[in-house]
């Protein structure tokens, strides 16, 4: 891993994380479609930790982006008449639980499932038929983030759990889930965009230390640039997201489905052939 593939991983993967398209799998198929020759070591030991770091360059964008809301959140802490904030805090909590408790117990046994070119390729195209039938389901909703139930919100957090599985998308499991729960469009995503953060925080603090222990010359330093630029693409990424599905309550989800089915389509084809 060089500076300039770390780039493009950063590039890809500051798009696909917000985007409904699956950062993993995306993660995964890069090395095959550029023809990187990135050893088995890399990949089974090391690939998890870098991609976590490329996240929390991600979550950094977050923060920025919803920096109003996690203000309000924080200082919600010290002021017990702001109800509002103090609820949206809750929600989070329980929805961050299914997806910690599923990614603390599994990650080990999902890890091989991350150098699969063949496994990303099928469950991307899964995706794309999750996005476009559940969208489908129930396409149009009224309610905001604060009128869900604390039931609903765990429901979201599960279907956030699906993105353990390389080609399922975490942005777009739980916006799916969201929209199920009765959410609008936007609300969904801007829940699916707060939920997104202590995930990847917690992540990062996980298995950023499993990468500064690697003994792999540069790759933390390689890692952090890679961070650095993730960011910046995020940031881009989440501003068009959420322009995008503020404008389309319904139907929002047919392009990125189609994406899924095409890119998944392809690589399998290559593969096969």
């Amino acid at each position: 891993m060089d500076e300039i593939k770390s780039l493009i991983f950063a590039i890809i993967q500051g798009i696909t994380e917000l985007f409904p398209i699956s950062s993993v799998a995306h993660g995964v198929l890069t090395p095959y479609v550029f023809r990187w020759n990135l050893s088995p070591a890399f990949l089974q030991e090391h690939f998890l930790p870098y991609v976590v770091m490329l996240h929390v360059g991600t979550a950094l964008a977050l923060l920025v982006f919803f920096r109003r809301e996690w203000i309000a959140i924080v200082r919600s802490l010290f002021n017990v008449r702001d109800k509002e904030s103090r609820r949206l805090l809750a929600l989070i909590v329980v929805a961050t639980i299914p997806a910690a408790l599923i990614g603390v117990t599994m990650e080990k046994h999902l890890r091989h499932l991350f150098s699969s070119v063949t496994s990303a390729s099928i469950f991307l195209i899964v995706n794309g038929f999750f996005l476009y039938f559940g969208e489908k389901v129930r396409s149009r909703g009224h309610k905001d983030i604060l009128e869900l139930s604390f039931g609903q919100a765990f429901i979201v957090g599960l279907f956030q759990s699906l993105a353990l599985i390389p080609g399922f998308s975490r942005s777009g499991s739980s916006m799916i889930a969201g929209f199920w729960a009765g959410l609008k469009h936007e609300s969904a995503a801007r829940f699916s965009m707060l939920l997104a953060t202590p995930i990847i925080v917690g992540a990062g603090v996980l298995e950023i230390p499993k990468l500064a222990r690697s003994g792999m010359d540069g790759l933390f330093r390689i890692s952090l640039l890679g961070g650095a630029a993730a960011a910046v693409i995020a940031y881009l990424t989440v501003w068009l997201m959420m322009k995008w599905f503020k404008k389309h309550d319904i139907e929002a989800m047919r392009p990125f489905a189609y994406y899924c089915w095409a890119i998944g389509a392809i690589i399998l084809l290559t593969v096969w052939l």
